[in-house]
Parts: C-alpha cells; structure tokens; sequence
C-alpha cells in the first residue's frame, strides 16, 4: 500500500500537534511546553497566541478533537484535546521524515528528534534517513563553496560547514555516543 503525503502544516502546527498526540492537554499547557526556555521551546519557541490559531487549524484538518473541558486552577475553564488517530498517524510518520532542507535542520530536525526522546524512540532511523539525503547536498555544497567567487563563495562556505556539522551530529547518533541517546 502506498503512503500518503504528509499533511502541509507549518513547523508550529507539527509541534502542537505532536504535543497533543503524546496525551490529552489543552492549548494553556502546550503554550508552556513551547515557551522559550521550556522542553521544546529551546528549539523551537510558539507565543500562546500561535498556539491556539495552531490547535484551531489542527482541528479544522481533524487532526485533533476536544474532548471536554477541564477546570483551570487559576482562571477559565480550559477545553482539552487530543490527537485524532489521523493525527497520531501523521505525526508518527512526520516523526520518521528526514528534513528537506539544510535550513531546516537547526529547527524542524532538532525538534523531530527531542520529539522522539520525550517518545522514548530511537532516533537512529531518523538519523539515517536525515544522513542519506544529507550526503549528496553536502558533496554538492562542496562544489559549489569550490567553484564560488566573492560572497557567493562565502554563502556557500557557510552551507556547506553547517550541513557539515549536521552530518557529524547525526553520525554521533548512528555511533549511539551517550550524550546524544541518553536522557536530557
């Protein structure tokens, strides 16, 4: 059987989503999670405001489903979700996609593979594929920071170390060095 594609949801979206997906919660408590110096906001940091636009277009695609609310401590009653089984199937598989561009390594990988941790998954699958598209960009890269003059070379240079630096992280990942497996 064929997979389908992923569904088109911006870096934020994935992230509440795959909070949601990991049990029921509600917009307040995904909010903190992504705040600057929580668990995943040290990669990749949502305003609150962002969040529940992210749940509204999550529920929209019926990737997630209120299922009551919840009495707050302080303040209003919250309304919880959850993932629906699309949504937790979307995420599971978005958890196994290797990133497309360089660009999105620093962000959109990172935050795939703390995801992962939090999952308690090995992320070595996710570092292999990431790898195996990675090799011909680098090789690439390096013809193009060869070959480049002026700043063109200098843009080039730029890529081609960071995708470097990228590659020997996941390379410590597929060697399983303890600081890149263990908790933390």
């Amino acid at each position: 059987m064929a997979r389908t594609s992923l569904p088109d949801l911006s870096l934020t979206e994935w992230a509440v989503l795959a909070v949601t997906a990991e049990h029921p919660t509600h917009g307040f408590a995904i909010a903190k999670t992504l705040t600057v110096d929580a668990d995943l906001g040290r990669i990749w940091t949502v305003p609150r405001p962002l969040v529940y636009r992210a749940l509204a277009t999550l529920e929209q695609r019926n990737l997630v489903e209120p299922i009551g609310p919840e009495a707050g401590d302080r303040g209003p009653t919250r309304i919880r979700v959850q993932a629906t089984r699309a949504g937790k199937t979307a995420v599971g598989r978005w958890l196994e996609t290797p990133v497309s561009h360089v660009r999105d390594l620093r962000t959109q990988l990172l935050l795939q593979l703390k995801l992962l941790h939090r999952r308690g998954r090995d992320p070595r699958p996710l570092a292999a594929a990431q790898l195996a598209q990675l090799t011909p960009i680098v090789a690439a890269l390096r013809l193009q920071a060869d070959s480049a003059t002026g700043f063109d070379r200098l843009l080039a240079s730029w890529r081609y170390e960071s995708a470097q630096a990228a590659v020997r992280v996941l390379q410590g990942v597929l060697d399983d060095r303890p600081a890149l497996t263990e908790s933390g």
